[in-house]
């Protein structure tokens, strides 16, 4: 069972049909919506500030999301996936929006609905993401503009996909 730890008198909440590995951890206050997948050593460290995800948010293997102590909070929106090994840290990231294998998240940056950050990008602190737009680079820089139906697409199948890959764990 994953860890889920009270602190400060917050207990981590969690909507329906979520999976928790049995590695990842959760702490403090941090509320979950429906249909959420926290993956193999992920960290969801809510001890110094909030953190609030949305549904049918994936938060995949390595992730670590944290906040500055009454600076920053964490907010996700909904179809939201995460990839393996990000740090998010004090920030606010749209729904419909994917973030590439190691991409680094600061305080205060803003990412835009339909958006992509790529695989190894850093978005510097106080940073806006267009929506609708890939970002990539260290620091992160605009590559594009994307059409969002063709974003929302792939955004959609992927957390689908988290969805199945969950599933497969309640054997």
């Amino acid at each position: 069972m994953a860890l889920i730890r009270k602190v400060r008198g917050f207990d981590p909440k969690f909507g329906n049909n979520c999976f928790l590995a049995e590695n990842s951890t959760i702490l403090g206050d941090v509320i979950i919506g429906n249909d959420c997948s926290i993956w193999f050593n992920a960290v969801i460290r809510g001890d110094v500030n909030s953190i609030r995800i949305g549904d049918k948010v994936n938060i995949q293997d390595g992730a670590v999301l944290h906040c500055l102590y009454q600076k920053s909070v964490i907010e996700i929106g909904d179809n939201v996936s995460i990839g393996h090994n990000v740090i998010i840290h004090g920030a606010k990231i749209h729904d419909n929006v994917l973030i590439g294998m190691g991409a680094i998240i600061m305080d205060h940056a803003v990412i835009g609905e339909n958006s992509i950050i790529a695989a190894g990008a850093l978005v510097l602190d106080s940073t806006i993401i267009e929506p609708g737009s890939i970002y990539g680079g260290v620091p992160a820089k605009r590559i594009k503009s994307i059409d969002p139906n063709q974003t929302r697409e792939m955004i959609e199948r992927i957390a689908n996909n988290y969805l199945m890959y969950a599933k497969w764990y309640e054997e």
